[in-house]
């Protein structure tokens, strides 16, 4: 079992390219807060991280930094730049048309591919979320990720017949190989995340049996037998990596498996009940109900009356393009003032 696979699957963790950035001189832009994770990937010149806070990120050619979703945060071309505010249709144009954004004064120095991960909202289980800091992987940790931004950046600049598969493909493939680097490189910064748990051998193990078996009445006690650990253990180990208990772990990922279900199949509510390990409807409908506020066959109800039911998103959707820059400003150099609050949409 490719625990991260399924779980990616499962909770249509797939890429979008938000925009394609090039800048010059001193150029600084804070970012509309997004519902996904951003990956912004330099693939040439410098950028700098701003999240409030902390100290300016430094990030050079070859680099990608992750930021979790709802952070606020900016990019620019110093440490130290007044941050502009978004151009929204600028972005949708850039993104519409197929060119790049522009920033700052000429020369260009500097080129930033800017792409956006979105959850399915009906999926718990926080796969790009709770990430504490932003995760940045450096170039000399991963060559083959920037052999990947390579193929990307050529495929952009050269548009043909299948580009829109072919992008797609690469933005699903740059997020898995960002997070190999990482699990790799950064050990201190993975616990307390659903990803840092990948690298403890008894965790991850734990998690492959519950993943490929959602449906067998597992107990932490038969959970750690299966691990060959102590039940002690087990529960110390998930604790330490997830925040929460094995039993807990298996209920959140069996409501997220019924959630899913119950929005994309037909599938009568008993028999999804036994797909995800209630013998008793009774059971499900009582664990579903404390998961979500509702009985399972409301819940279907209602995510149904909703627009697009079962499509959280769709991919080069100019209608949720974020802001990731405003149109040419002249140079700048201050400190960044605080971002402008967040403004639900």
């Amino acid at each position: 079992m490719d625990v991260l696979a399924e779980v990616l699957r499962v909770s249509g963790a797939r890429g979008a390219l938000g925009v394609v950035l090039k800048a010059g001189g001193m150029w600084g832009q804070w970012l509309d807060t997004y519902p996904g994770a951003a990956l912004h990937v330099v693939s040439r010149g410098t950028m700098w991280l701003h999240v409030t806070g902390e100290k300016p990120l430094e990030v050079r050619a070859g680099d990608a930094v992750l930021v979790s979703s709802g952070t606020p945060h900016g990019i620019a071309g110093g440490p130290s730049v007044t941050m502009g505010s978004c151009d929204r249709e600028a972005a949708v144009r850039a993104l519409t048309e197929g060119g790049a954004l522009r920033l700052g004064s000429a020369p260009e120095r500097t080129e930033v591919i800017v792409l956006h991960y979105e959850q399915d909202p009906e999926v718990s289980t926080p796969v790009l979320t709770f990430l504490a800091r932003p995760v940045h992987v450096t170039a000399r940790e991963n060559a083959q990720f920037g052999r990947t931004v390579e193929l990307l950046t050529t495929e952009l600049a050269h548009p043909q017949i299948g580009t829109t598969a072919v992008v797609n493909s690469i933005v699903d493939l740059l997020l898995v190989q960002f997070i190999r680097a990482w699990l790799a490189r950064h050990p201190e910064e993975r616990s307390g995340s659903w990803l840092g748990a990948m690298r403890d051998p008894v965790v991850r193990d734990a998690l492959a049996h519950v993943h490929a078996r959602p449906e067998h009445p597992w107990t932490t006690q038969t959970l750690a037998a299966a691990a060959n650990v102590s039940r002690a253990t087990l529960s110390r180990r998930f604790r330490s990596a997830l925040g929460q208990t094995p039993g807990a772990y298996v209920t959140q990922w069996r409501m997220d498996l019924a959630s899913v279900r119950l929005r994309d199949t037909d599938e009568p509510v008993e028999s999804i009940s036994d797909a995800v390990g209630y013998g008793s409807a009774h059971a499900f409908h009582r664990a579903f109900r404390r998961a979500r506020g509702m009985a399972p066959g409301e819940y279907r109800s209602r995510l149904r009356e909703r627009p697009q039911a079962g499509e959280h998103r769709q991919r080069f959707s100019t209608s949720t393009t974020p802001c990731p820059a405003s149109a040419m400003r002249p140079p700048q150099s201050v400190a960044a003032p605080p971002p402008p609050q967040r403004t639900d949409r």
